[in-house]
């Protein structure tokens, strides 16, 4: 059943949009991530202008990742005032973010830019967090099946502004969450990402919060941070599709709950090896396209480029 998109201009199949919302709404779920560093390169591949994509995206984040906290709150794995202050950061790099987006549009070099920032950030922190996640599940038969022990004390312990987070068991400045959450509201408005695949990682490595209450911490900064992005980019490019975005908008509710449910049956370990590799995959997707000669050469021409 194909459905005409009015904003991007194209008609796409309606059940593609609907599982592809779904399958993104599964990862929201099980790794705490919105889902956008995959359905905004997928979007990209069946024809929805960089643009649009990046800026409708976000709206699919806001739902799955809404749909996936409340299965987190039931069960009390959610730290509230770390997240609080998570959007605070994320709310002042969404703007910056913006604007750094607008000024590319107009230049004309916006489409380069989101994919280069996917094959960047993505090999990066895939890497990272493949290597790690093998060493810990290494580590972990070592010791008989015993979860390592966190590093109590680095170099955040000796910063100020000190703030106590009970749920997380932490007692750390608020200056590195800020800045993680900065870095992520950038992101969220350049790369059309929850940015769950950066806030995750430093979570877990860089503040030090317990796996168990991460993802759903995750999901509660992503839900805020992207609306407002969403909000902005309606307000000042006009790229947001409404109808793209409800087509994601009911597959990402659904999957986000059924992904929920498969995350709980699943070590902390095997969670991280598997975003890891979805990561990877997708970043490997996103360079071969920028290496490999197109196909079809007169489609470099699309949309007013060169």
């Amino acid at each position: 059943m194909q459905i005409y998109l009015p904003i991007a201009e194209v008609s796409v199949n309606a059940f593609l949009l609907l599982g592809l919302g779904g399958l993104v709404g599964v990862l929201s779920g099980m790794f705490g991530v919105g889902g956008g560093f995959l359905m905004t390169p997928l979007l990209f591949f069946i024809g929805i202008p960089p643009a649009v994509a990046v800026a409708t995206e976000a709206n699919q984040i806001v739902a799955s990742s809404f749909s996936g906290v409340l299965a987190h709150f039931r069960r009390q794995t959610v730290d509230i005032k770390m997240g609080l202050v998570l959007q605070a950061g994320g709310l002042v790099g969404a703007a910056l973010g913006v604007l750094v987006f607008n000024y590319l549009k107009a230049q004309g070099q916006v489409d380069l830019l989101v994919k280069l920032c996917y094959v960047v950030f993505l090999g990066v922190v895939g890497g990272l967090m493949f290597i790690e996640s093998l060493n810990a599940i290494w580590k972990s038969k070592k010791s008989g099946g015993a979860a390592p022990a966190r590093r109590q004390r680095n170099w955040i312990h000796a910063l100020p502004f000190k703030v106590r987070f009970r749920t997380s068991g932490l007692y750390i400045s608020v200056i590195p969450p800020i800045l993680v959450g900065i870095c992520v509201g950038i992101l969220a408005a350049i790369m059309g990402v929850g940015g769950g695949f950066i806030m995750v990682p430093a979570m877990i490595y860089i503040l030090g919060m317990p796996t168990k209450v991460v993802i759903g911490t995750s999901l509660f900064q992503i839900i805020t941070v992207t609306a407002f992005t969403t909000m902005l980019h309606a307000t000042t490019n006009y790229t947001v599709d409404i109808v793209l975005a409800v087509l994601l908008l009911i597959g990402g509710v659904i999957g986000a709950q059924i992904g929920t449910r498969i995350g709980v049956y699943m070590k902390a370990e095997q969670l991280r090896i598997l975003l890891a590799l979805m990561v990877m995959i997708v970043c490997g997707k996103l360079a071969l396209d920028l290496l490999l000669t197109p196909s079809e050469l007169f489609s470099l021409g699309a949309g007013g480029g060169h």
